[in-house]
């Protein structure tokens, strides 16, 4: 099923790129990263965030206790975007 209409992207591609270790993408922009794009119109972010609960990704980068960061860099603010 394409997931992301923009970048041509299948729930295939994006459960690819999933996996356990510490690079695995955690958030919607870092699956984008993974595979090499960006985000565009942002449609696809629930699809994908979906995803990434369905394959038990938590949400949290590998240096962080699970939920609490955002896959963002540490020492700089996060932006939470609205749905």
């Amino acid at each position: 099923m394409i997931v992301c209409h923009c970048n041509v992207l299948s729930d295939h591609d994006i459960r690819a790129c999933l996996g356990d270790g510490p690079d695995c993408p955690r958030a919607v922009g870092e699956v984008y990263a993974c595979l090499g794009c960006s985000p565009n119109c942002g449609r696809c972010a629930r699809t994908i965030r979906a995803i990434l609960r369905e394959a038990g990704v938590s949400q949290g980068c590998a240096a962080c206790p699970v939920g609490e960061c955002a896959g963002h860099a540490h020492g700089e603010p996060v932006l939470i975007a609205a749905e």
